[in-house]
């Protein structure tokens, strides 16, 4: 699969008359929790030529190439994605974290050695206390409920919990965040679940694991406390990201 992949971005370069800067896997195959039939979730960062920025009329800066059962395959436009890592977003900094790298470049790499210095944990906080608040919320709740869906949960909070002691961005794979931040008393919960994820096609619906919600809900509490605790965040500059840029359309061109 990695081989179709690879010619799938060098089939959308030529149609699309772009260069990819770097692409790589963003969901649970990245995060290390992927059920035998899961899709492939392609994310890429691509440059056009320096003559397509300077266009008067509003222009698209994203690419949505392919999606069905097997390959979801969609990108950013370089200027997007630096516009939102000057507002820490935390897609980016698990882009550059994905341990499924398709292709990257000399191009990333200059952009690779400056992003942490963008990382706002107050932002990424933000960011994956929303997500698991919502997840939470909209599937969790009930008697019966998506036991896959515990996972979308648990990572951000894993996440939060990383970014709290560590201020910075957390690792993408499941395991690693479990290793260092996951109490030892839910660890046997949380790897009977991956256990059942990984092995089943469709994990489907279970009853309701009154530990583990309650054990979420301790620390959507928590987590928001924290958060209001802490001081804003400082305000990144422009001026690398601009040289970045330029750097990146001068290899292009």
């Amino acid at each position: 699969m990695k081989k179709t992949i690879i010619a799938k971005i060098s089939e959308l370069e030529k149609s699309e008359n772009v260069r990819v800067i770097h692409a790589v896997e963003s969901g649970s195959r990245a995060w290390g929790f992927a059920s035998p039939d899961s899709d492939y979730d392609v994310r890429f960062i691509y440059v056009r030529s320096k003559e397509f920025y300077l266009r008067l009329e509003k222009t698209r800066d994203v690419i949505e190439w392919q999606l069905d059962e097997t390959l979801d395959i969609n990108g950013w436009d370089l200027q997007k994605a630096l516009r939102l890592l000057h507002s820490s977003n935390p897609t980016l900094f698990e882009w550059n974290n994905s341990p499924i790298v398709y292709k990257t470049t000399d191009a990333w790499m200059e952009i690779r050695a400056e992003i942490d210095d963008y990382f706002s944990a107050k932002a990424g906080l933000y960011h994956y206390l929303s997500t698991a608040n919502s997840n939470y919320r909209e599937y969790l709740k009930g008697e019966s409920v998506k036991l896959k869906k515990y996972f979308y949960v648990v990572r951000p909070l894993l996440a939060c919990k990383w970014i709290l002691e560590r201020k910075c961005p957390p690792p993408m794979l499941f395991t690693e965040l479990a290793d260092a931040v996951l109490e030892a008393e839910m660890k046997p919960i949380i790897d009977e679940l991956l256990h059942l994820k990984m092995c089943t096609p469709e994990l489907g619906e279970g009853g309701r694991i009154d530990r583990l919600n309650e054990y979420i809900e301790e620390n959507l509490v928590s987590i928001k406390e924290a958060i209001d605790a802490m001081p804003q965040a400082h305000r990144a500059d422009w001026g690398r990201l601009n040289a970045l840029f330029l750097a990146a359309l001068e290899k292009h061109n």
